[in-house]
């Protein structure tokens, strides 16, 4: 598991980070958005990433929204999907959130993956680039 701010990041990771979520939300799934938002480079975002042989399989960003953390742009390469790559990045993301409260906007046939890791859906189902998605939350626990 890889972890690093958006400043740690170094060119090549940003550059790898990049090309896989373009592959996937772009390419693959049609959805043409502005990928580059500003927000990777933030010294409170947090990407977390795995690499087998040099490529990147699986990545997402921890996102600082005030009171909750967003857990946004999470993704895997096509040829990773099916092998708990996914769980394995959750795994990780909840346990460097901790108590904090998070949310997601998640594509409805991935709200299963979340579930597991405490996330519940609230709000109705609506369209994100043509795709149907649904805000899920996972409550800050009280210390």
């Amino acid at each position: 598991m890889h972890v690093a701010t958006g400043p740690e990041l170094t060119a090549a990771d940003l550059y790898d980070l990049l090309r896989l979520r373009v592959d996937v939300f772009v390419v693959e799934q049609e959805c043409p958005y502005p990928e580059l938002d500003g927000r990777d480079m933030l010294a409170s975002t947090v990407h977390l990433w795995l690499r087998e042989g040099g490529a990147v399989l699986g990545c997402l960003r921890l996102l600082d929204e005030g009171p909750a953390t967003r857990v946004g742009r999470v993704c895997t390469a096509a040829s990773a999907r099916g092998t708990g790559l996914g769980g394995t990045l959750m795994a990780a993301a909840v346990e460097r959130i901790g108590a904090r409260e998070s949310v997601l906007g998640a594509q409805v046939q991935a709200q299963g993956l979340y579930a597991r890791f405490g996330y519940a859906p609230e709000g109705e189902v609506y369209l994100e680039d043509g795709i149907p998605h649904i805000s899920m939350r996972r409550p800050g626990s009280t210390p």
